[in-house]
């Protein structure tokens, strides 16, 4: 797609790094059959077309307006239309940099932008815990859409205090510890279980997705900095892996390299962190030995059908598919994936249910409607986000896989 850069951007980083995107764009639309939003809408603009042609026009000098802003909101940033293109369009990024021009131009209503800082301060907040643990505990008595965004309680078990030869760090997350902490534990266990001891760095927080989505892009990078300092030294110092049990961290903590490619300071230690970083799924290979010994079938298949529903920052994101329901099958496991649609987004999509409730919510009743289908005793996924959006719509139980398997090792 040939672009003519306004002098506004023609030597800047942004303008340059977009028009690169957008000269491997050939029109051809594929895009939009595998866009959520736009097989929900049906509006060429609420697609990924749409919006490329938005942001080529904002970045040839066009004022954008206030719809041009509500259409790269309403974009979930699952990526699906990266693993569909077929000329290698870095989409993610293209609509990031689109969200920060458009941004820069048009003003948001005051009620927006109080939403938008509540979610991303309130998020990393040190007052994060303590809120969602009086949450939990007055639960029952919540208004619905409150309390859907409120998980229920439970004992995330002991931390493992055997050392290893092997060490990997992992990423605790700023609001899994508080939202569902037995992921955490779980992987731990798991990972101990087959020999790794595993290391949480307590000066890392936040991934910076959080910030870096909702258009602070200099406030997440400083988070991400942090994160890479206070691992620096376990790399330094031989850690095996940077080990990620919630896909949508993974998928920022991959692109660091990405984002601070031009920062002479940090670019060569950005990209050895991401070259380091391994979704969980991706260690299984090396774990299955291990747990073919202490996961006997019966186990496996005492835990009925398990429908698994792929997060977008691990099938798009990532690029990662059929990892997890392949290892988890050839240990006995019986996993299917939705029969239709499996790699649409389920409307979790970071803050968006908060910010899109309408279309997060009609989303969430598509994936579970296709997953119910199955009539699965558990549904299991890989992030946190997702976890809790289906759960919130769903009386079936709504897991990390991880907990599965900690579950049945943890069986006598």
């Amino acid at each position: 797609m040939q672009t003519h850069l306004s002098s506004e951007y023609q030597h800047t980083a942004d303008g340059q790094a977009a028009e690169a995107i957008l000269r491997k764009c050939v029109h051809c639309g594929f895009c939009t059959a595998t866009c959520p939003t736009y097989q929900l809408l049906g509006d060429e603009l609420d697609g990924p077309r749409g919006r490329i042609y938005l942001i080529k026009e904002v970045l040839e000098g066009k004022t954008p307006t206030r719809d041009t802003q509500l259409h790269l909101d309403r974009c979930l940033t699952c990526r699906n239309c990266e693993s569909t293109c077929p000329s290698g369009v870095q989409y993610g990024h293209l609509v990031d940099i689109g969200r920060k021009l458009v941004d820069e131009k048009v003003p948001r209503p005051a009620s927006e932008q109080a939403m938008r800082w509540t979610l991303k301060e309130g998020l990393n907040s040190p007052i994060f815990a303590p809120a969602m643990k009086l949450g939990q505990s007055v639960r029952a008595l919540l208004p619905g859409s409150i309390k859907a965004k409120v998980p229920a309680p439970r004992d995330p078990g002991r931390w493992p205090t055997q050392t290893h030869a092997r060490r990997m760090l992992m990423l605790a997350g700023c609001v899994q510890p508080s939202m569902s902490p037995n992921i955490n534990t779980a992987t731990a266990r798991v990972l101990d279980a087959c020999g790794i001891q595993t290391l949480v760095e307590p000066l890392a927080g936040c991934c910076g997705g959080v910030k870096f989505h909702l258009n602070d892009q200099d406030g997440a990078m400083l988070q991400m900095k942090q994160n890479i300092d206070a691992w620096w030294p376990h790399v330094q110092a031989g850690v095996e892996a940077i080990v990620m049990n919630a896909s949508g961290c993974g998928v920022t903590v991959k692109d660091y390299g990405h984002i601070f490619r031009n920062d002479a300071a940090y670019a060569a230690k950005a990209e050895r962190i991401s070259e380091c970083t391994r979704d969980l799924s991706e260690l299984l290979t090396d774990l299955m030995p291990t747990l073919k010994t202490r996961i006997t079938p019966d186990k496996a298949q005492s835990q009925g059908l398990m429908a698994f529903h792929p997060p977008c920052t691990l099938q798009h994101g990532q690029q990662l598919r059929g990892g997890v329901e392949q290892h988890l099958a050839q240990l006995g496991f019986d996993v299917k994936l939705a029969p239709v649609e499996s790699h649409l987004c389920c409307g979790s999509a970071g803050t968006y249910s908060v910010l899109q409730p309408e279309i997060s919510g009609q989303l969430r009743q598509r994936k579970l409607g296709h997953l119910s289908t199955l009539e699965p005793q558990v549904i299991i996924s890989a992030n946190i986000g997702c976890i809790t959006h289906l759960q919130s719509g769903s009386e079936t139980p709504v897991r990390h896989w991880v907990e599965i398997l900690d579950e049945c090792l943890s069986q006598a």
